[in-house]
């Protein structure tokens, strides 16, 4: 989900909900206490030099059980946020305290802000011995094409 994304995901909403990827829910008092362009510069193990973008939201609960975030209120936070930072229309990561730092994407459907499970990948597998995947296929349609064979003739 995109920065735009958000934006109109808000004004579809009154209440600001976000579930995790196992089902449980962000509890409502929750915060965001950082919007802001992470932007990191690497290396791959191949040896190519990559650049990245995203858009990060912190979330954070206290003990203020009675705080709620409206969709306004978030709405304005963004456009505060893109105009101070001069954000663009990238990506966004959130961030959420669980047992440790997650990092997350995130989708919207049914009104719910959906936080998702993110991975890591190489992404020189090429260069690096990391085979590709190999095809599904049955072993029992590949032996009788290869060898003409079929059940009972006996040359298995």
């Amino acid at each position: 989900m995109t920065l735009s994304e958000i934006k109109s995901a808000l004004t579809q909403v009154e209440e600001v909900k976000f579930t995790l990827p196992n089902g449980k829910q962000v509890p409502p008092h929750f915060h965001v206490t950082e919007v802001g362009n992470i932007q990191k510069h690497f290396i791959d193990c191949g040896g190519t030099i990559r650049k990245e973008s995203v858009i990060n939201f912190q979330l954070f609960t206290a003990t203020d059980y009675d705080h709620r975030l409206s969709a306004e209120k978030l709405r304005s936070i963004i456009e505060l946020s893109e105009e101070k930072l001069e954000l663009e229309d990238l990506e966004i990561e959130v961030e959420y305290q669980d047992e440790t730092i997650g990092k997350y994407g995130l989708e919207f459907q049914n009104g719910l802000f959906l936080l998702t499970i993110t991975q890591t990948d190489c992404l020189a597998k090429d260069k690096c011995g990391i085979p590709q995947q190999k095809p599904k296929i049955r072993l029992s349609t590949l032996h009788a094409q290869e060898n003409g064979c079929t059940p009972g003739s006996g040359c298995c």
